[in-house]
């Protein structure tokens, strides 16, 4: 893996689905999320992963909600900024993308299938993913490529194979979501041996399965994403307090390993962002 002796943390602090009823420090408007991201980056996360929610609270992709939370975050610090292309179940793949197509991140998620979401689904067909690829390879956007099914990993490979994204790959294993693929030592190292050869990945367990997975990913020699997108739990039935204090835990896990949080500016050089 590469950035020898580091480990890169991202967070994810909002998502689509988690609720405030789920856990009141969940942080919601532009500047929520704004501090959020600033506490988030001092306790060692490199990365943001950026859902965002309307007036109400709802998850949406408008455009011009994600460009108030961006400049929102860029005020307070320099994370490098992921935002959602999975968006919500139900929104359209118009929807999704637009984001990408008007904003330009530095980094934004690709789905590589669809998968049962719970008792919902969402799209990803091949066709789709084509398209998301040539929106980001045309805007120089790097892509994470977010697999929730060991296939997935597979159907990324056309994209790959057929010249639409371009190395460093980068690969986030989505595991634990309800009626999909569960967090096991087994189905991890499953997905890491289906990478192209090069790929790094970041690892993300859903719920109970949010802190195995930090450790199978740095036994597995990859990264990891905590956040209340992931898991609003610090411990079974204590609530984190913040996202800052998952991402403190991180860090600490990885001193433990004797590797040291990345910073936004080696993600930026590894992944030849465009900063």
């Amino acid at each position: 893996m590469a950035l020898d002796g580091k480990l890169v943390i991202t967070c994810a602090c909002t998502g689509a689905e988690t609720t405030v009823a789920q856990n009141p420090a969940l942080p919601i408007t532009p500047e929520q999320v704004a501090t959020a991201a600033e506490e988030c980056r001092a306790a060692g996360a490199a990365i943001l992963h950026l859902h965002v929610r309307d007036e109400k609270g709802n998850a949406t992709q408008s455009v011009s909600r994600f460009k108030e939370a961006i400049d929102a975050i860029r005020k307070k610090t320099d994370i490098v900024i992921e935002i959602t292309t999975g968006g919500a179940v139900g929104d359209t793949a118009e929807e999704r993308l637009r984001p990408v197509k008007e904003l330009e991140p530095e980094m934004a998620s690709l789905d590589c299938g669809t998968v049962n979401f719970g008792d919902e689904y969402i799209v990803n067909d091949l066709p789709t993913m084509r398209a998301f690829a040539e929106e980001f390879r045309r805007r120089k956007v790097r892509a994470t490529l977010e697999c929730f099914d060991l296939g997935h990993v597979y159907a990324s490979r056309y994209l790959i194979k057929e010249g639409l994204l371009e190395a460093p790959f980068h690969y986030g294993f989505v595991l634990n979501v309800p009626a999909a693929l569960p967090y096991t030592v087994e189905n991890l190292s499953a997905c890491v041996r289906a990478l192209p050869d090069g790929a790094d990945f970041t690892v993300m367990g859903i719920g109970r399965a949010s802190l195995p997975a930090q450790f199978g990913a740095i036994a597995a020699g990859g990264w990891i994403r905590v956040g209340f997108e992931d898991n609003v739990y610090f411990s079974k039935g204590v609530l984190a307090k913040s996202n800052a204090e998952l991402v403190e835990r991180a860090a600490r896990i990885a001193h433990e390993a004797g590797l040291k949080p990345a910073t936004p500016d080696d993600v930026r050089s590894y992944l030849k962002l465009r900063g």
